[in-house]
């Protein structure tokens, strides 16, 4: 059911964002003319160069040879706080319209779509909108060609977008992207924590446009005047209101030329972008909001005003937020989780340029007293005037920022996205500079940012109490930031890594496997990466299908308490040792098996191996831990149990499970799950891990900076006499045999509804038929925004922000199947349906083309490429492969069979394994509110 899991996280997708693919370089047709200035260097800081071209666009470069990927960010100073009255959404609109044709793609003839382009190399994307900028950045296999491609698109679509109203919404097809993008709308609407929040921040804005959704008002969007948008888009996307990044493998000088050739010949507009003015005023007693919507949980939150990003004081808020909020050390977890008031605590800020917001929340049972949360929650955040933070407190909060500081700088992917938001608050060296700040703040700046903040005049929760008593904060104005950046010279560059071939046979030419006498498996993958990062991955295989009987819960809670204490270290000292590692560590698994991954640097490799191996082999299972996890676990159930898409994934589990109850696969309704969640002792606990875990089964890999000679010995030490007292024998993956079944589940109160399809495909993954199978999904409904499902259900009709399709075929057992997804407004579930079969009927009946065949291949292809330049995915690929005693040499035969496949041989392969009437649906949603309970539930 692992894939399952990633129809919901499919689902769910934020934002468009799109790949790129090879094809001819066009300039935009308003830019020819007129002679070409040279680039001016601004400044360089820890390696990453500015540049001005002549009209005015910023450019950062920052070289790095150590993945054989290009990313490009290109980052427009423009989002919702320039939207006027009647423009709510605008700029959100504009980001998804500039994935429709622009003058030389797509409306030019024999020219791609951007949509046709961007799905065909196999990136990681997005776009997204947010309150001060719109970003697109995509990571993509580094060549020549595909830049250049990148470059042209983009350089195009900044001035040569045409925001047609036919794109928006054609009043004679009643379809365009108005109606995604209102899905989208509709989506958060079925949060009710999240419109809370939405709901919290609205009250405590008067007239700032933080105050306001960035995904708009409803009416905005379905009635958006479109020569308003028009206006707004020839207004902000221009090059002198953007800034260019360009971070990987490249040559600069060759880059800032390419980059010149194609920007520098845009004219620089002669309009002035105006200011914006609007100024909150200071907040003048406290505030309150409620909201009554279904829901199954319950949340209280309280919001304050705050610096902007840029000011000074921005850190010390940063540091305090962490004292309060983090697990476990944080003062509101240990008042509210730990006293059971709270199942969860969170923490909401953005990064902005004009003074913003904060927001502390708490996740609360149904069955609790939410005022007793609420007053334990207020006396923590007002009441630090008795009980001021420490020394400590602050050391702590200021590791584990830093810890994510520096993972983002030794990732040069991450850290071109990073600094979007640096841009955006008003400078991309405020990243650097806030570090720096980060550092110097002691206990007593962050003391006087809480008692300048967090009082009640300041607040907005969900009561109104008038005070005789003003006592108002005044928060900082936006500083100078360019006057602070002038003359910021940085640090020194981070160390860089060797330039690597990530093809299957490089790969297993540098990977050294190993066995140890009890059983563990390993693969070692040594190579010098930028900042000397590694990655490694252990996975622990446990039990058999008679031992496990019953266990499930027990082995879940097993898994989960791992990193909450061992029997010499509380959950607090582990959490600060990784943070002293710098070590980012994952731990998760269930009764079957637990994977843990750490990622780190060369020198911290070993103590940190050293730790994760106590945290596995010596758990303390603490009984308040283990109290804590229980209730969070139940709440979330809870939480679900109303909600459309868990509530049609349970079901969809359920209906191809086969598998009798008390069999560890079993799948038992959300209810029921409740129930065992409830019922689990400790005692239980203990008893798994001391029965089931061993490394006598395991597997271990590692990808990275390392010596593996140290490594080799470091891991037989830790884990090579690890033997487990139940043995382990596989269990094999079966699916039932379900045919044409339909359910449609009533979930009252939400404004979005979720559709799943799928099909049982009774092989494995050496059937002659996969490779033809995997590229037919390609091309249904795998590709990224460009396939026949998403061509039809969003690009045409217009009727989901997310729809697609997966086939998952094990590899040892045959127990695969094809499914689609699809969200959508309850009232067009039907709809969406009717237009998946219809798609589905017409693939098996006319086939699939060359041209889509030769796109699939080409996106399939390069995404592959991209996976295995990523260390932690790399390392977990080769601890699955030691349990399928397979080697990379599987990739390259499979990349070999996808490319000699012919359309003749995809279209058979469909026709012969997917039958229409064997495909089942599985729906949730306000069906009965939307008008259609008969057409929902036939």
């Amino acid at each position: 059911m692992k894939l399952l899991t990633a129809i919901m996280l499919s689902a769910g997708i934020l934002s468009p964002g799109f790949a790129l693919a090879a094809g001819a370089p066009a300039v935009p047709a308003a830019t020819k003319a007129g002679k070409l200035a040279a680039p001016v260097k601004v400044t360089a800081v820890e390696g990453i160069t500015e540049y001005r071209l002549g009209n005015g666009m910023r450019v950062l470069l920052f070289p790095d040879a150590s993945k054989p990927t290009l990313t490009t960010n290109i980052v427009y100073m423009v989002g919702s706080r320039h939207e006027n009255y009647g423009e709510t959404g605008m700029a959100h609109l504009l980001e998804h319209l500039l994935f429709k044709p622009t003058a030389n793609f797509g409306i030019k003839k024999g020219t791609k779509t951007p949509v046709e382009i961007l799905n065909a190399s196999g990136a990681e994307f997005n776009g997204t909108t947010w309150y001060d900028r719109t970003n697109y950045y995509s990571t993509f296999p580094a060549n020549d060609e595909n830049l250049a491609t990148m470059l042209a698109l983009e350089a195009d679509r900044m001035v040569n977008s045409p925001i047609d109203q036919n794109d928006l919404w054609n009043p004679k097809t009643q379809k365009g992207e108005m109606t995604v993008v209102r899905n989208e709308f509709e989506m958060g609407e079925s949060d009710p924590i999240g419109v809370t929040t939405e709901r919290l921040q609205a009250v405590a804005f008067d007239w700032h446009n933080y105050g306001k959704s960035t995904i708009g008002a409803r009416s905005d969007i379905e009635q958006v005047n479109i020569p308003r948008l028009r206006a707004f888009y020839k207004n902000y996307y221009q090059p002198d209101n953007a800034v260019l990044m360009v971070a990987g493998r490249f040559d600069e000088a060759k880059v800032l030329k390419q980059v010149n050739e194609q920007f520098g010949r845009i004219p620089k507009p002669a309009r002035v972008i105006q200011p914006t003015y609007t100024a909150e005023p200071v907040q003048d007693g406290e505030r309150s909001v409620t909201v009554r919507r279904n829901g199954g949980t319950q949340f209280v939150g309280a919001g304050y005003h705050v610096p902007p990003t840029g000011h000074e004081g921005a850190a010390a808020v940063a540091l305090l937020s962490r004292i309060l909020v983090d697990a476990p050390s944080g003062r509101l977890h240990k008042a509210l989780v730990e006293t059971k008031l709270a199942t969860k605590v969170q923490f909401d800020t953005v990064s902005n340029l004009e003074p913003g917001y904060t927001i502390f929340g708490a996740v609360v049972p149904k069955d609790l007293p939410l005022d007793a949360t609420q007053d334990a929650m207020l006396k923590v955040l007002e009441n630090l005037k008795s009980q001021p933070v420490t020394d400590a407190e602050v050391a702590r909060a200021r590791t584990a920022i830093n810890k994510q500081i520096e993972l983002a700088t030794n990732d040069t992917a991450q850290l071109a996205i990073a600094l979007t938001e640096s841009m955006a608050a008003g400078d991309w060296r405020l990243f650097f500079l806030n570090r720096d700040r980060i550092e110097k703040t002691d206990a007593a700046a962050v003391q006087a940012a809480a008692l300048k903040y967090l009082k009640p005049t300041n607040r907005t929760l969900a009561r109104f109490i008038p005070t005789d008593t003003v006592d108002r904060s005044e928060v900082p104005s936006t500083p100078d930031v360019l006057a602070m950046v002038k003359d910021y010279k940085g640090r020194a560059m981070v160390a860089q890594g060797e330039a690597f071939d990530s093809s299957p046979a490089n790969i297993d030419a540098r990977t050294e496997r190993f066995s140890l006498p009890n059983g563990l498996k390993g693969a070692l993958l040594p190579k010098k990466t930028k900042g000397g990062l590694v990655s490694a991955t252990i996975v622990l295989r446990l039990g058999a299908a008679d031992s496990l009987k019953g266990k499930v819960y027990p082995g879940s809670f097993a898994a989960g308490l791992l990193m909450r204490g061992t029997e010499l270290l509380s959950r607090q000292e582990i959490k600060d040792a990784f943070d002293k590692l710098k070590a980012q560590v994952s731990v998760g698994g269930g009764a079957e098996g637990v994977n843990a991954s750490v990622k780190t640097t060369r020198e911290n490799l070993a103590p940190a191996l050293e730790l994760l191996a106590e945290v596995l082999r010596k758990p303390k299972f603490d009984a308040n831990e283990f109290g804590e996890l229980q209730r969070e676990r139940t709440n979330k159930i809870e939480q679900d149990i109303p909600e459309p898409q868990p509530l049609a994934f349970n079901a969809l589990a359920r209906m191809l499970d086969d598998t009798p109850q008390g069999h560890v696969k079993h799948v038992l309704t959300l209810p029921e799950q409740l129930a065992q969640l409830k019922a689990v002792q400790v005692d239980e606990v203990k008893a798994f891990h001391s029965a089931f875990y061993g490394a006598d089964n395991a597997v271990f890999s590692a990808v990275g900076d390392f010596d593996p000679k140290a490594v080799k010995a470091q891991v037989a030490t830790l884990f090579g006499d690890w033997k487990s007292v139940q043995p382990y024998v596989r269990i094999p993956t079966t699916v039932k045999g379900a045919a044409g079944e339909k359910i449609a589940l009533e979930t009252p109160d939400k404004a979005n509804s979720i559709l799943f399809a799928v099909h049982p495909l009774p092989f494995k993954d050496d059937a002659e038929a996969y490779p033809a199978l995997l590229m037919a999904n390609h091309m249904l409904g795998g590709g990224a925004l460009r396939s026949r499902l998403a061509d039809r259900i969003r690009q045409k009709e217009g009727l989901s922000y997310g729809v697609g399709s997966q086939l998952n075929i094990p590899a040892r057992d045959p127990a695969g199947m094809w499914f689609a997804y699809a969200i959508s407004a309850p009232q067009n579930t039907a709809k969406v349906e009717a237009a998946m079969r219809e798609e589905m009927d017409l693939a098996i009946k006319e086939g699939f083309t060359e041209a889509e065949l030769a796109e699939a291949k080409k996106g399939w292809k390069q995404g592959e490429e991209v996976y295995r330049t990523e260390d932690g995915p790399l390392a977990g690929r080769l601890a699955g492969y030691l349990t399928l005693d397979r080697t990379m040499a599987y990739d390259k035969d499979l990349e070999a069979k996808v490319a000699a496949l012919t359309v003749a041989q995809i279209n058979d392969a469909l026709r012969k394994n997917i039958k229409p009437a064997v495909v089942s649906m599985v729906s949730a949603g306000d069906f009965a509110k939307a008008g259609k309970p008969a057409e929902a539930k036939k």
